[in-house]
């Protein structure tokens, strides 16, 4: 496994070598970097009006939401109230993660149904599952979420939205010789369930972007651009500075299908969370596209 790891991380000289130029045409928008807000979720609470001003002088024009509770909103924000501040910015939230655990478990719609318009009044483009909980990732259980996702993606689908979900990397346990993540590929509709692939938890499960690349064409519509710290696997650190090697990922935008990409970082900021997603989006904006 850690020698498959490093295989991945540092990139064969051979798999680069095949990459032309003619795979760089893509529909995602260059210009444009994107950030998850967890990254900020220490600073959202205090000042989100704040905390969004430096996103956008940072180099972000993209975000994407988290936290959204029917409760609690966003961090006390109505959605009006937040698309007004992130309209202020020029900053478009095209994604948001929603908890649809009620829903994915046990078909309860209220979740569901709150998350769609927020997310309808902020004007996203995806509607992103972010996380199973680990005492629903069994085989049976995703084989359930599946249905569940697709389910979902025809309420998103009527209203406007796209479906899409996100990976840890606990999906790629193998169970009985399957892995919940190829069930979720396989049982979910081609036509309206997409994935946001997180870059970093594919690399850390031991696996190869560009391989699930190839074997699913047009299927990852988002990824989290998120790297993995030198000495210490388990912690994050900023865009250019870790063990992964971007650039081939990036180069095969076209294949992967992806139309938007955002910056996270859970943990170990060189500085402060502000400056650590100045120095990403740089490199980002000086290396990557």
């Amino acid at each position: 496994m850690v020698t498959r790891r490093n295989f991945i991380i540092n990139t064969s000289l051979a798999a680069t070598a095949v990459l032309a130029l003619p795979s760089l045409a893509f529909s995602m928008n260059k210009k444009e970097i994107g950030l998850q807000l967890y990254t900020l979720r220490e600073e959202l609470p205090k000042n989100v009006k704040q905390t969004l001003e430096k996103v956008a002088a940072s180099g972000y024009t993209n975000v994407e939401t988290y936290g959204f509770s029917i409760k609690d909103q966003f961090w006390g924000l109505s959605p009006v109230e937040l698309k007004k501040i992130l309209d202020e910015n020029n900053l478009k939230a095209v994604s948001g993660h929603y908890n649809l655990g009620s829903f994915l478990y046990d078909g309860n719609t209220v979740e569901l149904i709150a998350a769609i318009e927020a997310a309808k009044i902020l004007k996203h483009e995806f509607l992103t599952v972010p996380w199973v909980d680990e005492p629903f990732r069994s085989i049976e259980n995703f084989k359930v979420i599946a249905s569940r996702l697709n389910q979902a993606a025809k309420m998103c689908k009527e209203a406007g939205l796209k479906l899409a979900y996100h990976n840890h990397d606990f999906e790629f346990k193998k169970q009985d010789g399957i892995t919940g993540y190829e069930i979720l590929l396989n049982e979910t509709d081609k036509k309206l369930v997409y994935f946001e692939l997180d870059l970093y938890w594919v690399v850390r499960s031991g696996n190869d972007p560009l391989k699930l690349f190839k074997e699913n064409p047009g299927r990852f519509k988002m990824w989290h651009v998120k790297d993995m710290d030198k000495s210490n696997q388990a912690l994050n650190t900023e865009i250019g500075a870790g063990l992964i090697d971007f650039k081939p990922f990036f180069k095969e935008i076209k294949q992967s299908g992806m139309v938007h990409f955002f910056v996270e970082q859970e943990n170990n900021y060189a500085g402060n969370s502000f400056e650590s997603i100045k120095t990403s989006a740089d490199f980002i904006s000086k290396n990557l596209i």
